[in-house]
């Protein structure tokens, strides 16, 4: 099988496993659908009880479902391309901890307690905080190269969520109100939030395809780069850009959920190489699979309470990583 036939078997069974996990998404839950009543609720939107379900509960938690997914997959592909980290994640440019102190400041200085109400305090922390890390990396002697954007992401994660836990040490009402979010979840996300964090998910996809031959081409190091006619700094600020865009998005979303940035682009790497154009659709697709697989399986695995998507993704990501590490499948970018 030629290097094309196998990214494109690949491809396929990727697409198939995210077919499967939208369905399961759908059907699944404190009252199961069996899969032909979720097709005839989608196809034919009535007031009966199973239409109802899908339609008002469990289409808008998949929809965030696959845009979180997709958008933590990706981020984490073009962190580890940009920092040349194969431990990189959303986490590394302090984006995740801008986020959780955006919606920390709406909950104790605003005293907003709804996730529509906060999520745009998400995003806006999270932006500031990639934007001030990309800047801070851009004045050293060196530029925005990966070793200063690692350093500064790490030192401005630390001092963000330093901030973060003093703030909720001294403030139970705000403990109460964060922890439910802190978690990771798909729960109790509504049809508005999904309208809102799909526009953010679809700028950042487009930029991060638009920055994937530029990737390339710094991977194989920046003089290279410069001699195949790539502009490196306009190359950094678009796949970090939406790398930034990308995490706020889902993190404002769902929480900071783990292991979904840092292992599926791995997986992606093994399955069809290193060409990034490749690697960001698969992590495009594989994604929202694990994310919505984990989200199912807290659903199901101790009725009727439901364990958060975040924590099963922990326990399920941390051993992918492992046998990934295992296997040899950690190709760096």
């Amino acid at each position: 099988m030629t290097t094309t036939q196998r990214r494109l078997a690949v491809l396929a069974g990727s697409a198939v496993l995210l077919v499967a996990a939208v369905l399961a998404s759908l059907a699944a839950g404190s009252r199961g659908i069996a899969p032909g009543q979720v097709l005839h609720a989608l196809l034919h939107r009535d007031d009966g009880d199973e239409s109802t379900i899908v339609w008002t509960l469990r289409v808008p938690r998949t929809v965030i479902g696959v845009a979180v997914g997709a958008g933590l997959a990706l981020a984490g592909a073009l962190m580890q391309a940009l920092t040349r980290n194969p431990l990189a994640d959303p986490r590394l440019m302090g984006v995740t901890s801008g986020a959780s102190l955006g919606v920390v400041i709406a909950i104790s200085v605003f005293g907003l307690t709804t996730l529509p109400a906060y999520i745009w305090f998400g995003i806006v922390g999270a932006a500031l905080a990639g934007t001030f890390v990309y800047g801070l990396a851009a004045r050293t002697r060196d530029g925005a190269s990966p070793v200063t954007l690692a350093l500064a992401g790490t030192a401005l994660d630390a001092s963000l969520t330093g901030v973060v836990i003093a703030v909720l040490t001294v403030n139970a009402q705000t403990f109460d109100q964060y922890r439910f979010w802190a978690v990771g979840s798909l729960a109790g996300r509504t049809p508005e939030i999904a309208m809102w964090v799909l526009p953010f998910v679809a700028v950042g996809v487009v930029l991060a395809f638009g920055a994937a031959r530029g990737l390339d081409a710094l991977a194989l190091g920046e003089d290279m780069a410069r001699g195949l006619g790539r502009n490196v700094g306009r190359v950094r600020l678009l796949a970090a850009v939406a790398a930034i865009v990308l995490t706020g998005a889902a993190v404002a979303a769902a929480g900071p959920i783990g292991f979904v940035g840092l292992a599926l682009p791995h997986l992606a790497r093994g399955l069809v190489g290193a060409d990034h154009r490749w690697v960001l659709t698969i992590s495009l697709l594989l994604g929202p699979t694990l994310l919505l697989s984990a989200d199912v399986i807290g659903r199901v695995i101790l009725p009727p309470a439901e364990v958060r998507a975040g924590v099963v993704t922990a326990l399920i990501g941390a051993p992918l990583l492992l046998l990934l590490v295992r296997r040899g499948r950690t190709v760096t970018a």
